[in-house]
Order: structure tokens, then sequence, then C-alpha cells
């Protein structure tokens, strides 16, 4: 298995894929995928697709989509350590896959109480939106 994945493979993946490798590498014969790989799995893909982390780390698409779905859509990571501070006052979109040329849209959210959030962007992902809209739809619980 090659240690340096596609240029199109986001940070947080690749990175998991070479904690996957190097753990896969330390294994003789079949052995369980360890539970702390698994809910790392299960973040990333919360957050960039089930198919893309399946194929990017290795796995069976079925058992990441048993997994997440056993997580439940509003549950914290059992990784999870830090506390719910409530609704971010600021959130970085980092240009990273910005190409020339790419789909430009205008989101906007709004809440029950009537505050609204209006967004032009240019240039992200479908993945990085989805992330971004579940950012501002979670509650603060």
């Amino acid at each position: 298995m090659s240690t340096r994945p596609p240029a199109s493979v986001p940070m947080p993946l690749s990175i998991a894929l070479r904690q996957f490798e190097q753990w896969r590498l330390r294994q003789q014969g079949r052995a369980r995928l360890p539970r702390d790989l698994w809910v790392q799995a299960v973040r990333l893909a919360r957050e960039h697709g089930i198919s893309k982390t399946a194929r990017t780390l290795g796995l069976r698409y079925d058992s990441l989509k048993k997994r997440l779905a056993a997580a439940g859509p509003g549950q914290r990571d059992p990784g999870w350590t830090g506390v719910p501070s409530g609704p971010p006052d600021f959130i970085e979109l980092l240009p990273g896959g910005l190409n020339p040329g790419s789909p430009e849209c205008t989101i906007e959210w709004a809440d029950d109480s009537g505050a609204k959030v209006r967004m032009h962007v240019k240039g992200i992902g479908v993945p990085d939106l989805v992330c971004l809209a579940r950012s501002f739809r979670s509650d603060p619980a």
C-alpha cells in the first residue's frame, strides 16, 4: 500500500490513512481494527462522507455505514473530550482546496429565533459545505 495519498484527499484523511497503514503493518494475519481507529473513521465519515472515507482508509463501506448509523446523528463520538461552548463565533475556511473557475454559491441560514447568516463562497467542495451546515445546525447541548 502506498504511504502517500493522492493530492485530492483532505489532510485529515491523509493523516488517518498513515495511522491505519502503520497499524496494519504491525499486525500478523487478520486482526480486528481497534475501537479508537473505528471512532476516528466514523468521525471522518461524518465530515467527508462514507464512500470517500472507506475507500481512502481501506475499510468496507457497509461496515463503516453500520458503525456510523450506530453512533447516531447527533451523538459525539466516545473519544471526544471537549466541552461544547455554544455556537461558534467564527469559522475559518482554509483555501487549500480552492481551484480557479470552481463553483460558487450564496448560502443563508436562519434559526427559529430569527438570527440569520449569509455567506458567499467560491471553490468549496460539497463535503466542506455539509460540515459547515452541520456546525450551524448543531445543538450546543
